[in-house]
């Protein structure tokens, strides 16, 4: 098949389309002829690589560096057939596993690093990748209910369990991750065959967790109404000092929980669906959408003669900018430790169009989610002396899930933020892995019951056939594991290395995740040498394969002063905390290792101004109007829009008339040439 070997041909993805129903492949050649992605990178992520359109857009598969590991080949996924042997073995029940050897009752706090690093890795892994569950909630042939049935059936994988559990069942509910619809050009034939899993949003470190991923929710997101290039914003509630919190989902009521005293507080909406996940993610996700305001009205300011549209998409520049320094920056070295940082990212040496940056299957499910981890078993909230606050105090984080009614009524941003900076994060160790406060208490909303995250983890893994736990440290380049010597050396534990090896029976039927996890920290890391060699060679592609990574993309005095910026800066430009560490990211004492709000370095957006024109100073910028009223003009060297009641408004003298005069000839052009050439909304 195909004219090159095992790899399929532009008619062959185009023949698989037209056959399964899926969208039609973006051929190449579109990418040329949209001005605008010159300037600006897509919503949907579609043309950042231009001679691979698909590559890092959004409802797109995970790209595969080990092949899957289905037991039938195709779709079937590890431990579907209960009598299938790995090396001799069954695999143990995932519940099991969780149970026996990643379930802790307790934790150790971190004397490095706060909180909001822990945060920031949940936030910007929404920003990266959404592996959306199947859309089918019943069993195709027996119609039965996934969350009914026990039985592995189409889109349902239950996680078996011996006890009889919540409604009398012996599992819990499952959904298989959503198959992935496209075939692309130069895909491999056999990949195209298995059953892949899609990401829904763009791979790019992109700002999509603030402005969403597609065009429809892109705009949903934005103050349509206004001239300012602002995004929306609730209009029933603000906080104590007049600021912001995001608008309220479409659809009412909605599923988040409630307080059960006065009004209702509505599922907050945002570029990601799950803003609502936890009120530390919220209150990032908040922090954000009053940032682009913020930028957006200084810019406004600074560049009057600027359209509605460019003031949007100058700003979302730079929001996206500043998602990528403090992930690049602050955040991954301290996760993956210098020398990985180094080994697999080293210094920025420029667009490569060579380079895929679609994320990886095992990236989201399972490198990055060492975070899960992490995860506090209380979300403390602190008063303005950074101890205990008196009015809200800390909360049991099953209590922060999908209850944004408590930022409304329970203080705001303010209380959890200063809980974030000014608590130590969550230490991992392989004798205490995930926090029985997940394993026995986690809350999903479409399930009646409590849920078992290391279970769920261990359980999308096998979904999604990933190769066990020595074939990524194959990958890496790192010691094959061979015996429970070799795992005592990995792990540093020799009770939770006797563990894993009993419930496995061998090192190459360990999954992936758990094997990870399970590693003995580098120095200076939170990952042991298997997951910061995989999130390196991710953040590494997600990097030199974005055309629109923001090293490219400013002036050096722009760039200059974007690198003044931090998360610690944005804190205090968008709350009530008056006092921040340097590094929201470190862990410091209060007040000592504080610092007041007007010694943290802020970038200043005079680099962001421009000098106008003759022609806009004295015509002014198209509005949002109908396309008739504007001519075009390329007196001044480049196909420039000027606005008609400029001409039958002024008195022009000869030069100006030479400007904007009226132009038969090109006033008729066809409306559609307008958004392209200038983001004019018709």
């Amino acid at each position: 098949m195909g004219e090159r070997g095992d790899f399929l041909s532009w008619k062959e993805v185009e023949l698989i389309a037209e056959l399964s129903g899926c969208p039609p492949p973006t051929h190449p050649a579109l990418c040329f002829q949209d001005g605008s992605l010159d300037k600006y990178r897509s919503i949907s992520g579609l043309c950042n690589n231009r001679q691979n359109p698909l590559w890092g857009a959004a409802n797109t598969a995970l790209v595969r560096w080990l092949p899957a590991d289905y037991e039938d080949g195709e779709k079937e996924p590890k431990g579907w057939n209960h009598g299938r042997l790995y090396n001799g073995f069954q695999l143990p029940p995932v519940w099991e596993v969780s149970k026996q050897i990643m379930k802790s009752t307790s934790k150790w706090k971190d004397e490095s690093y706060s909180q909001l690093l822990v945060e920031w890795g949940q936030y910007i892994d929404h920003d990266i990748t959404f592996t959306p569950q199947s859309i089918s909630r019943r069993a195709f042939v027996t119609g039965q209910d996934c969350l009914s049935t026990c039985e592995n059936t189409d889109s349902c994988f239950p996680i078996q369990s011996h006890d009889v559990l919540e409604g009398g069942k012996s599992c819990m509910p499952f959904y298989r991750s959503s198959p992935s619809c496209f075939a692309s050009f130069g895909s491999n034939i056999k990949e195209v065959l298995q059953r892949q899993q899609m990401n829904a949003i763009t791979s790019f470190i992109d700002a999509s967790a603030v402005y969403g991923h597609t065009p429809e929710l892109q705009r949903s997101l934005r103050n349509l109404s206004g001239a300012d290039g602002r995004m929306a914003v609730n209009n029933r509630f603000q906080d104590p000092k007049g600021r912001p919190y995001l608008p309220f989902v479409p659809i009412t009521p909605s599923a988040c929980f409630q307080d059960h005293h006065g009004e209702r507080v509505e599922c907050f909406s945002a570029g990601d669906s799950r803003v609502n996940e936890a009120l530390a993610l919220t209150s990032l996700h908040t922090l954000w959408i009053r940032e682009h305001n913020r930028i957006a009205e200084i810019l406004k300011g600074l560049n009057g003669h600027w359209s509605t549209e460019t003031l949007y998409q100058e700003t979302r520049k730079i929001i996206g900018a500043l998602h990528q320094i403090i992930t690049m920056r602050d955040y991954v070295p301290k996760i993956i430790g210098p020398e990985a940082f180094d080994h697999y990212i080293g210094p920025y040496g420029g667009y490569d169009p060579s380079v895929n940056p679609s994320a990886s299957n095992v990236f989201p499910t399972a490198a990055f989610r060492f975070g899960h981890a992490t995860i506090s078993t209380t979300l403390r909230r602190l008063n303005e002396s950074f101890q205990e606050h008196e009015h809200f105090p800390s909360l049991r984080v099953h209590n922060t899930f999908f209850s944004p009614w408590r930022l409304v009524k329970e203080g705001g941003l303010e209380p959890i933020l200063r809980g974030l900076v000014g608590t130590a994060a969550t230490a991992v160790t392989s004798d205490q892995l995930i926090a029985e406060e997940l394993t026995e208490k986690l809350l999903v909303l479409d399930a009646p019951q409590k849920m078992d995250l290391a279970a769920l983890n261990l359980q999308r893994g096998r979904d999604h056939a990933l190769p066990g736990y020595n074939d990524w440290r194959a990958f890496c380049g790192l010691k094959l594991i061979k015996s429970q010597d070799d795992l005592q050396d990995v792990v540093r534990d020799t009770r939770v290395a006797e563990k894993i090896l009993r419930m496995y029976k061998h090192p190459d039927n360990i999954d992936v995740w758990l094997g990870g996890v399970a590693e003995d920290l580098l120095p200076g890391s939170r990952n042991g040498p298997l997951f910061s060699c995989l999130i390196g060679k991710q953040m590494k592609v997600l990097r030199d394969g974005d055309r629109f990574w923001w090293e490219t993309q400013f002036t050096k005095l722009q760039r200059s002063e974007l690198l003044k910026s931090s998360l610690s800066r944005i804190i205090c430009d968008n709350s009530d905390l008056d006092q921040v560490p340097l590094d929201a990211f470190k862990l410091g004492e209060y007040p000592a290792d504080f610092r007041s709000c007007d010694t943290i370095p802020s970038m200043s957006l005079e680099a962001w101004r421009e000098e106008t024109s003759t022609a806009l100073e004295l015509c002014g910028s198209p509005a949002k109007t109908d396309s008739r009223e504007f001519i075009l003009s390329s007196t001044s060297g480049k196909l420039v829009a000027l606005s008609v009641a400029c001409v039958l408004a002024f008195e022009l003298n000869d030069s100006a008339k030479n400007l904007c005069k009226e132009m038969d000839e090109v006033i008729d052009l066809h409306k559609a040439l307008l958004p392209t050439f200038y983001g004019v909304t018709t």
